[in-house]
């Protein structure tokens, strides 16, 4: 039998943080994949044509090079930039445009409204002025007092309860609050919807704004030659032992402390100290731990976790760059497609009442615009992808119905698209799964990820941490919850860790 100081589930991003803070702290780690290669959704191939660098899941990465998390791990990743960060294109083809640059953003949203670029400007004052207090609050442990401390220091009391405010907005009501007209408006509602949530959904603003200040900021980057090579990156930071094709099936436990994991083919492997999973909560606790085992109130809170929405993704390699009709666009790595605010709210409210958007938004990325790596010179690796509700039939028939109905999207503001298609790949909801790790909605967030508790990564059972986007801060890579389990488990075993595990053994005994 195996026998290890922790075993990490799964080698997505998070678990790979996970696993590298334990081992810098000389634990002995063993991170086991199920699949071939580690990274989860961080990861490239070439899925349309040779010579191209498709990204399979992820793509854009502004929280993973804005995360403090990250940053403090050193990763030898070379990161690479559209001209512009992200275009919107609205119904008439008139362009609303984020760029690095703050005087090229004030100029365009002003084209809309002529006070809105001196607004745009004031806003990103505002951010510059709590943008690390932000940063630390959001992507360490909860509650967030280091970061609610300087928050406060920075703003003051007053003015740090008017951003708590604007972060519980739905991003409609910021909009109208902020800005005069549609072309700012619509970068913070876009920006909300790379989450599940609409525009008129409380709580959507704060995701509005923390990307579209972060893409202000510094962009919407991407690793130079594909997001594999952050994964690959992230192995060698961590330097220790990854095994794949290695299915963990049980979390094995004794007397409510986790003391191992068995594996598809029948195996054991021990912990001494730790187990991390980098798994969906409902996966962990119903499917490797199993109902019988948990208290019967956490059971009920998982009979209520919300997922958040189906996606359905395309990659193209094309044989020229996208036509767009407006050339701003072609100077973004990120492209929305899909309305105004109204239309993105008419999208929202088809998914919520379970209907396949007609006119659905699109997130579209030009990676070679971005990083020419991506592919041949003159060429581009493309790629979308689009909400649906949960739950649905996607057959291979109705996956390629809906890739067509994207194209004839993207057709409209960039005639010729498509016969510049060389290659396509198309994936559904059964190969993506979910992409948040539950719905970024209010009720799921903060004590409320993943179910009513103490929002961190302890679990009910002593030395288990729930490493993945279902904790604690959620969904994008940027290693924060990963790092908060390991964070966890080290002060589990530090000297104050007879206290650290009876005070949350404590709590989570009057919670359950």
């Amino acid at each position: 039998m195996k026998e290890v100081d922790a075993i990490v589930i799964g080698s997505g991003p998070n678990g790979l943080v996970a696993a590298t803070l334990l081992a810098d702290a000389g634990w002995d780690v063993l991170v086991l994949e199920q699949r071939a290669t580690p990274g989860g959704a961080v990861a490239s191939a070439e899925t349309t044509a040779p010579g191209f660098t498709n990204d399979v899941y992820s793509a854009f990465y502004p929280l993973g090079l804005g995360s403090p998390v990250l940053g403090a791990l050193n990763l030898d990743v070379h990161w690479e930039h559209a001209p512009a960060v992200l275009a919107h294109v609205l119904p008439d083809d008139r362009v609303a445009l984020l760029s690095r640059d703050v005087e090229v953003t004030a100029k365009s949203v002003g084209a809309f409204a002529d006070s809105d670029a001196e607004a745009w400007q004031a806003e990103h004052a505002r951010w510059r002025q709590v943008r690390d207090a932000v940063l630390e609050s959001l992507l360490r442990p909860f509650p967030p007092v280091r970061g609610g401390a300087s928050l406060l220091r920075a703003l003051g009391p007053g003015d740090a309860l008017r951003l708590v405010r604007l972060l519980t907005l739905p991003a409609r009501r910021l909009g109208e609050e902020l800005f005069a007209g549609e072309g700012a408006r619509v970068l913070l509602a876009g920006n909300t919807m790379h989450t599940d949530l609409g525009p008129d959904q409380a709580g959507g603003a704060g995701f509005g704004w923390l990307l579209a200040m972060l893409g202000q900021d510094i962009g919407n980057p991407v690793p130079r030659g594909g997001a594999g090579q952050l994964t690959a990156s992230l192995v060698r930071r961590f330097g220790g032992r990854i095994e794949t094709n290695a299915k963990v099936t049980k979390v094995l436990h004794a007397r409510g402390v986790a003391v191992g994991v068995r594996l598809a083919d029948g195996s054991v492997v021990r912990a001494r100290r730790a187990v991390l999973a980098d798994v969906p909560a409902p996966s962990l606790y119903l499917d490797l731990i199993g109902a019988d085992a948990l208290p019967s109130k956490l059971v009920g809170d998982l009979e209520r976790f919300q997922w958040d929405s189906d996606t359905i993704k395309i990659d193209w390699a094309l044989s020229g760059p996208i036509p767009w009709a407006n050339p701003e666009a072609s100077r973004a790595g990120t492209v929305h497609l899909g309305g105004d605010v109204n239309g993105l709210a008419t999208t929202a409210h088809e998914l919520a009442c379970g209907k396949v958007p007609r006119n659905p938004f699109v997130i579209l990325g030009q990676m070679t615009t971005t990083d020419p790596t991506r592919s041949p010179a003159g060429t581009e690796a493309a790629w979308a992808y689009t909400h649906v509700p949960l739950g649905g039939n996607w057959s291979t028939d109705r996956l390629k119905r809906r890739a067509d109905r994207l194209e004839l999207m993207i057709e409209d503001h960039a005639p010729g698209f498509r016969s510049r298609i060389v290659g396509r790949s198309v994936l559904g909801p059964d190969e993506i799964g979910s992409v948040n790790g539950g719905t970024a909605a209010i009720h799921q967030q903060l004590v409320f990820r993943p179910v009513p508790g103490l929002g961190r990564a302890d679990t009910p059972f002593d030395r288990l941490y729930l490493t993945g986007s279902s904790a604690w801060p959620g969904g994008g890579v940027h290693g924060a919850a990963g790092a908060n389990a390991a964070r966890a488990a080290l002060a589990r075993w530090g000297a104050a860790g007879g206290l650290y595990r009876a005070l949350i053994q404590g709590a989570h005994k009057a919670i359950y």
